[in-house]
């Protein structure tokens, strides 16, 4: 087995699988352990599942080693992340529909380690999957109804307010700012490879504004929101396709719900990857942006205010001009942020969501009248 080790973005070592099983050990798995290995595709935190052996059986968990680049405050997304769960479990019946995390074998639910990494460990979800690309309608109505389930179910969580686990996450003039910053450096000299995309995101500048000068203003109220409304980041159950769970809870903190929505429409009503290179093939699919809508609203329509419903279709457009706006800023930075698996993917990013953007634009006024039809379906 290999054990070299390779350096993680945040200056730690990654640690070797023959590290990892010790690791585990370190967390109330209740067994023998028998195997870890790295799972899943995610761009943020190192992810390994963990495979113990209790009760004549084998029993499944996810180990995570969190981004310290991303994340700077671990301890107090460990803390947003326990009340998180232990108030949707105190709320739902059944094993999978809410992550479950394991303690440490100090009782906390986290486990520094010696070169002050922070782990942590859920029970796996059993008999369920997650989707990178949405297959068909009934999936995107499903998942949307699930987060919008999710957004009411946290309605009620007891104070104090949650951590902003990283403050200004969806603050779009925020964002704009940064990549004002990081173009007016241009430490990598990358700006001259990308003048189309940086023009573009500067006749997106004003537009892109809206949503965050109606929170300014109090006509959007903060809400406890996921802040990463992917459809990987639902579980589906295997044999009926239900969605039966939220994951990543790392960015789940005080916000604007309508981002969740708008992220909704950035990755699943369009039939292409985050990083297509034929940007012909980048659309909003306006049958899959009426599913999202639908699903959203059969679960989201108790709690919403009037302006909420009125700018779901503003979401999807701020979102997606915010999100191209970050894939090019974390570009002109040097790929500090999201992760990379070949060169100039993130730039391959961006460009793919200026041009959903584009798409979005061209739809608006089809959108606004899916949004009033679905809400007076609802209402009535």
């Amino acid at each position: 087995m290999m054990t070299r080790s390779i350096r993680h973005r945040s200056g730690v070592r990654k640690k070797p699988i023959s590290d990892i099983r010790e690791i585990a050990t370190q967390f109330e798995l209740g067994g023998t352990l028998i195997a870890a290995d790295r799972y899943g595709r995610g761009h943020i935190n190192d992810t390994y599942l963990v495979l113990v052996g209790r009760n004549g059986g084998e029993t499944r968990f996810i180990l995570q080693r969190i981004n310290q680049h991303v994340f700077r405050d671990p301890e107090s997304l460990m803390e947003n992340i326990r009340r998180i769960t232990e108030h949707l479990r105190s709320k739902i019946t059944g094993s999978r529909s809410c992550l479950s995390l394991v303690p440490a074998n100090d009782g906390s639910y986290f486990f520094l380690d010696e070169e002050a990494g922070y782990w942590r460990a859920y029970q796996f979800i059993e008999g369920a999957s997650s989707y990178d690309g949405v297959a068909n309608t009934t999936q995107a109505r499903e998942a949307a109804a699930m987060f919008g389930r999710f957004q009411s179910l946290l309605g009620d969580l007891p104070g104090p307010r949650l951590h902003e686990t990283i403050p200004n996450f969806h603050n779009t003039p925020a964002r704009f700012r940064q990549f004002h910053e990081v173009l007016e450096r241009d430490a990598h000299d990358r700006a001259r490879h990308c003048a189309a995309e940086i023009d573009c995101a500067l006749a997106y500048e004003e537009a892109a504004g809206a949503l965050q000068a109606l929170q300014d203003a109090g006509e959007i109220p903060e809400r406890i929101a996921h802040n990463d409304t992917k459809l990987n980041n639902v579980m589906f159950d295997e044999h009926s396709d239900k969605a039966i769970c939220v994951i990543d809870l790392d960015t789940v903190m005080p916000g604007s719900v309508l981002y969740d929505f708008g992220d909704l429409v950035r990755t699943a009503a369009t039939p292409t990857a985050e990083d297509e290179t034929d940007l012909s093939t980048v659309r909003m699919r306006m049958d899959y942006y009426e599913a999202l809508v639908e699903g959203y609203l059969s679960t989201a329509m108790g709690f919403l205010t009037e302006t909420e419903v009125g700018n779901l279709s503003m979401a999807g457009k701020v979102i997606t001009i915010e999100t191209g706006v970050r894939f090019l800023t974390d570009y002109l930075s040097g790929d500090e942020y999201f992760r990379i698996h070949r060169a100039d993917q993130n730039l391959d990013r961006c460009r793919a969501q200026f041009a959903l953007a584009a798409s979005i634009d061209g739809q608006f006024d089809k959108m606004l009248k899916v949004v009033d039809s679905v809400a007076y379906r609802s209402e009535s």
